[in-house]
Parts: structure tokens; sequence; C-alpha cells
């Protein structure tokens, strides 16, 4: 489980990440990140992750289920994240249907395309 000191708890803070921060989508995620620089904190922190989970996932059973998912897969990539960058991650409609192993890599890969945001271009000028 996430630490206190590593979620976002605040409706100000969802809202900056959200409004300000770049956009990752996969197929059941759409993941927010806002990186420290852009952040105004008090010192050093660590990276924090907050959660929607829509009425339009499912029922609450569905809706908690896919939430713990998403924690547990967070806590597992909490080192791979940079110290004092915020994520929020927007499950999608489907998203109650995918698998753990699914939810994880897509989280994953957004993760790491957001630690390297120019790759995918210089990769597409390259060709």
């Amino acid at each position: 489980m996430l630490a206190k000191a590593n979620r976002i708890t605040t409706a100000d803070d969802y809202k900056g990440v959200v409004r300000r921060g770049r956009r990752y989508v996969t197929p059941h995620l759409v993941t927010y990140v806002r990186s420290g620089s852009e952040v105004q904190t008090s010192g050093a922190r660590g990276a924090r992750f907050g959660f929607i989970v829509a009425k339009t996932v499912g029922g609450a059973v569905q809706r908690n289920r896919v939430r713990r998912r998403l924690k547990a897969a967070s806590f597992e990539l909490l080192d791979q994240v940079h110290p004092g960058i915020d994520v929020v991650i927007r499950a999608l409609p489907g998203s109650s249907d995918a698998s753990w192993e699914t939810m994880r890599s897509e989280l994953a890969t957004s993760l790491a395309r957001s630690a390297n945001p120019g790759a995918a271009r210089r990769r597409e000028n390259v060709s």
C-alpha cells in the first residue's frame, strides 16, 4: 500500500496534475504526469500518486478492485519514478475487465514514456 507521503490527497493537486501535466494514453488507462519542477513544494519529497476511477468503470465492487490494482501496481513501480513527480491515473471504462498484468504493464509503459518524453519523437524522425 502507498504511504500517505506518496498519495495525492487534495483536489487542487489533482486539478493541477490533470490540467498542466503531460498525458499518456493506453487502452485501459490515462496517466497524467507533472514534474516536480512545475509543482510548488517546500523541500524534497517522493513521488505522489492519485487515482480517478469513475462510475463508468462499473459498480462499486469493480471500481474498488480497479483502484486497489492501480495502488498495488504504483507501489511496485514507485522506485522507477523520480522523486518530486506527481502522477494521476484515470481508469477508463474497459479497465474493470483488464487483467492485473495488463494494467501493471500499461502503467509501467506510461511511466517509462514520462521519464523520457522525447524518445518516441526521436525514433519517428530517425526512420
